[in-house]
This record gives C-alpha cells, structure tokens and sequence, in this order.
C-alpha cells in the first residue's frame, strides 16, 4: 500500500526543460479502517425497551417475548411477507449483527497524505525515476540517501551496476528501508547521473524533506521505587508489546503488577498469548512501577556511589494494523538527594498510648559526618499559629545531648504526654547544635492514638 509524498517541491519549468528523468516519490504505509457514519446511529432494541435485569432474570423468554410485541404490534400488520412496492424502514437504525456495533463495513482506505513520521519506526518508501521526455536515457546511476543533524546514510547505490536504459515513457521502481533513529528534520536525497539522448552527462538532485516526531513520552520518578508514566502523542492506538527497564550495572529492578482477580485462570497458553497493553491514541497514557535495589556485587556497589544512573527502557510496539516500532531511551539518572551531616529519626513509640500518662519516645541522632558534632539540645518547637499541641515534652523542655564522634550515633529516649484523645500528632520536635548555633529540620510528623484507660 502506498500514499503520495506531499512533501516534495514541485519541479520548476527549468528543471522539466533540462532533464528528460524526473523522481516521484511514494511512502509505503498500511491503510486505515474506515467506519460508516450511518452505522454508528444503530442501537439494540434491548437497550431501549428492556429494564436493565431483563436478560438476567429468571425467566428471559418472557423479556423477549415482550421486546417482540413491541416491535411488531399486532394492529401494524397481519402479514410479515413484504409486500411489493411497501418500502418501510420501522427498523432501519437496529443492530442485525453484534458486529455491526463497531461501525466497520469492512472498507480499507490508504492514507491520502504523506502523514507523521515518528521515532522508532520504519521508514519505507517506493521511488520510481521516469523518463517523460522523447529521448532515451543511459547509462543510469542512482543514489538515494537520508541527510539528518548528525549523519549521512546510503540507502541505494547502482555506481557499480547502473541502469543501461530507460526509455522514453519509460520508468525504473525500487523501495528503500530505513529505521528512524534521529527525531528532528530528515530529507531524502535522490540523485541520477546519465546521458540523454545528446550523448550529455547529466545529475538530477531532488530532495524531500520530511520531520520525525517523538511517539512516546516517558516521565519517571524514582525514591525507593521507579514510576515511568508513558504517554502516546501519535494519532494511532499504540499496542505495547514490550516494555522493559535494562538496569544499570550496580542496580538490579522488579516490575510491580496488580494482583489479577481470583476468577482469571491462569495457564501456559494463557501466558505466551498475553495481550498487549493498548495506549489510545492522542495523550493515553499507562504507568509502570519498578523496584530497584542496589545490586550484590561488590564492584557495582563502589560504580554506585559515584554514578546516578539507574539504566534505561526497551519499548517495542504496534499499531493498529501491526505496524511496528521500537524505541530505546536515553540513560535515566536517579534524582539526586542532599546529604545532611546530622540526622535525626525516631526508633521507636509505644504501640498503646493513654490520655494524661507519660510515654517514652526513642529517637537516634546520627553523625554522617568524618568529625565530631554536638553538644546537641532536643525541644518541642511551639506552632506557628500560636494553637497549643496535642502531644506536650513531660518534664524538662529541652534535653542536652553529648558530643557524637564521626560516623556514630546516640539513641536516647524523649518523654512526652498527650492532652487529646484520638488520633494525634507528635510535630515539631526539632535539634539546636550549640557551638554551631544551627537549627535542622524538624522531624517529621509521627501519628499516634491516644486512648482513654
């Protein structure tokens, strides 16, 4: 199947007076269903007439029964032959068939324009070179290369095995292949060397140019887990046969599904035809979730600590009518995350927790640091709304904590007692350094229940 190359600037009146050959074009793509409008006005009577429980209700044949009568009335008519010359169309928008549903008669239409070139797929077009002018042309050589930013990649060459003849009204076809890998401006260079009927070596350049878009956008985001949301910008459904995360050498990735309902069988045969994903056309979308650990090996372990990148998709897909596509990401680097010198973190709160009595809070602060830090004074930051916390410090308000060597920790319990009863928070516990006069982040919301005795 074919479709014309719109893109092509047509030759000028100089160029059709000096050159007896000409190049035409053509893109080789698959044809398109084409739905009928008037099908798409037909319904089930069923749908209409039927309460919803009809069909599954004890007793069916009484639904259909009544669907009949309503339909065919006994008054409308005592005959069901067709009488000549009666054209009635009572039940001219009623699906006959449960495929007439989908509104395809069947037709196959080829594209009428050159269309959407995207990146991972095959570039395959039909080039005829035709001689339209009363001379014959020999000794024909024949070079059609694509030019992108980057490179220059020969498609044919006939140098060593040119064309001996094409005669007047004649014309020579070939096809050429070409796997898109570059997104941005590519043209197609065709170009001819021969000798008119004046015995006069000719060249005939002709360009077409064409632009190859992105199909797929892949976002991640990655902290313990790595989520890629994959988005279809083409026009087409996208059929996504393969969607594989090749991790780095140091990191080592599980995908995470959706648990499949008890009800589904599972089987062999039911694994080797799974079904491929469906992304629908304009801005679908599905989402993948990947666990990455850190791998085992000693060597990738000391590669990870100097280097963000996590590894990269292998996308292969189909479209509507089996076209395929593949297409390889770039590397995808982990985002990165400040360290803090010191870290603060709670270990432990007591799983039951009654109203107006004291309960312990073990908390660790941690020195990531090569030197020595500290002394430390641990508090209860107040709200900044001035609104009295539900969780209070029982005792002393501020705890001093000793120096912490490089690379040490210090665990050390906070006593703490809760005014309301329900599920609270403990907010705002936060740690002064004493020499360095620093202030660090407070410590994350920690919710407990506080129930009454």
């Amino acid at each position: 199947m074919s479709s014309p190359y719109t893109g092509a600037p047509a030759p000028s009146p100089a160029t059709q007076q000096n050159h007896s050959l000409a190049f035409r074009v053509m893109r080789l793509s698959r044809p398109s269903l084409r739905p009928d409008p008037a099908a798409l006005l037909r319904f089930d009577p069923r749908d209409v007439f039927l309460p919803e429980d009809a069909l599954t209700s004890p007793d069916p044949s009484a639904a259909a029964e009544l669907l009949h009568g309503l339909l065919h009335p006994p008054d409308s008519a005592v005959s069901t032959t067709a009488v000549p010359g009666d054209f009635t169309f009572r039940d001219r928008f009623l699906l006959r068939d449960p495929a007439d549903a989908l509104a395809l008669p069947g037709l196959l239409v080829l594209p009428q324009a050159f269309g959407a070139i995207y990146l991972g797929e095959t570039f395959c077009s039909y080039i005829s070179i035709n001689n339209s002018s009363g001379l014959e042309a020999r000794e024909v050589i024949i070079k059609a290369e694509i030019q992108t930013e980057r490179q220059r990649i020969l498609l044919l060459d006939t140098s060593k095995s040119p064309v001996e003849s094409i005669r007047s009204g004649g014309r020579y076809d070939f096809i050429v292949e070409h796997d898109v890998k570059e997104l941005g401006a590519h043209t197609l260079v065709c170009t001819a060397l021969y000798n008119d009927g004046d015995a006069e070596r000719k060249y005939l350049p002709q360009f077409f140019k064409f632009t190859v878009s992105n199909p797929l956008s892949v976002r991640t985001k990655d902290t313990t887990y790595l989520e890629a949301c994959i988005e279809n910008h083409t026009k087409s459904n996208l059929y996504m046969d393969q969607v594989d995360f090749e991790p780095a050498e140091q990191w080592s990735a599980t995908i995470l599904e959706a648990d499949e309902h008890p009800s589904v069988v599972k089987s062999t045969i039911r694994d080797l035809c799974k079904q491929p994903i469906l992304i629908r056309a304009g801005g679908g979308i599905y989402n993948y979730l990947y666990q990455l650990r850190p791998s085992s090996d000693e060597s990738s372990q000391i590669k990870a600590e100097g280097s963000s990148v996590l590894g990269k998709f292998q996308i292969t897909w189909r479209t509507n009518l089996g076209e395929p596509g593949r297409l390889q990401t770039q590397n995808i680097n982990s985002t990165p995350t400040p360290s803090k010198d010191v870290d603060l973190r709670a270990v432990k709160v007591p799983p039951v927790i009654f109203l107006e009595r004291p309960f312990m809070v073990n908390l660790c602060v941690t020195n990531q640091t090569g030197k020595t830090v500290g002394p430390f004074e641990v508090f209860l930051a107040s709200n900044i709304s001035g609104e009295q916390k539900a969780v209070l410090v029982n005792g002393l308000q501020k705890l001093v904590l000793p120096l912490v060597e490089a690379f040490e920790s210090i665990n050390f319990d906070l006593s703490m007692v809760a005014t309301q009863l329900g599920v609270q928070k403990i907010s705002g516990i936060t740690m002064y350094a004493v020499q360095e006069r620093k202030y660090y982040e407070p410590l994350p919301d920690i919710e407990i229940f506080v129930d009454a005795e």
